[in-house]
């Protein structure tokens, strides 16, 4: 007796523009409100005043000003101990709470993800209060390392280290979580299989998960490097808290505020903008190609 085979599915003539639909509203703001802004930023950084084309004229005068080194050597620094106690800590503590009960995991991750909820201004003003030795809860380890007023605490010197504290405690949280979800999408079967043969808690960790969370790292590292050197709000409040102690223009940000509304110079502005744009955009592409984290896995 013949069977016949069940015929396809009928689709429907909606189903090839479900996708488009979807992406619509995104690639509409992407355009208005990234790329459109983009575009004019860089015709900003090769006019003048008059909207005349001067090429890279204003970035020869950016990279001539007196800050711009400073500016760009701080945020280097900031970058450098950011990425790495991020790197470090987020992985290590997303395997710890892998390794934790269901109900001691989940009671950490809140407590990780909590003080994601304030604001940075808030968060800042938070810290300034901790770091003060006149009023923090910790004032006798302030006093321990010779930290006795604010002022000794904010010292230009410790700024990347204080802003590395502010951001890990703000931003951390969230990594983790998401680092403890990609945990999970580990098969069972390979941990399993890596415990018979023998492999250690540290082995398990180093040859097995942290191989196969990769990409889920090289993510973060892509968007903490890119949001790290927006760095704005943080070394604005410092500064006003300082006095005048510390520079108005610590951060790249902060000499483009300075050159667009104190100095009234918005090509110049555009151009540091620009430049810290390429800088996000050079090392994303980098840590893409290295990682292949837009790699297609096909089914053998």
């Amino acid at each position: 007796m013949r069977v016949d085979a069940p015929a396809p599915p009928r689709r429907s003539r909606w189903g090839g523009a479900t996708g488009p639909v979807f992406v619509s509203l995104y690639t509409v703001l992407l355009l208005a409100f990234g790329l459109g802004p983009t575009g004019y930023a860089i015709y900003l950084s090769m006019t003048n005043a008059s909207g005349q084309f001067t090429g890279l004229g204003q970035y020869v005068k950016a990279f001539g000003d007196f800050r711009f080194a400073g500016a760009f050597v701080n945020i280097g620094t900031y970058l450098a101990l950011w990425l790495v106690t991020l790197l470090v800590l987020v992985v290590v503590l997303a395997l710890m709470l892998h390794r934790l009960g269901r109900w001691a995991s989940s009671a950490l991750r809140f407590m990780f993800y909590l003080p994601g909820a304030l604001a940075g201004v808030a968060s800042v003003l938070v810290w300034l209060f901790m770091l003060d030795p006149s009023a923090s809860p910790f004032s006798s380890v302030l006093h321990l390392l010779g930290q006795d007023t604010l002022a000794d605490t904010i010292l230009p010197s410790h700024l990347a280290l204080v802003f590395v504290v502010i951001a890990f405690w703000t931003g951390a949280g969230g990594w983790i979580i998401v680092m403890y979800g990609a945990l999970n999408n580990i098969p069972l079967e390979v941990l399993d299989a890596a415990k018979v043969d023998g492999a250690s808690t540290l082995q398990l960790a180093w040859h097995i998960e942290i191989p196969m969370i990769k990409k889920w790292i090289y993510y973060m590292l892509i968007l903490a490097f890119a949001t790290g050197t927006q760095l704005f709000v943080e070394p604005q409040l410092v500064y006003a808290a300082s006095g005048g102690d510390v520079s108005p223009t610590w951060s790249p940000n902060e000499l483009a505020y300075t050159f667009a509304f104190q100095n009234g110079n918005f090509n110049q502005a555009a151009a540091v903008s620009i430049c810290l744009l390429l800088l996000s955009l050079i090392v994303a592409l980098f840590l893409v190609f290295r990682s292949g984290l837009f790699d297609v896995e096909e089914d053998a």
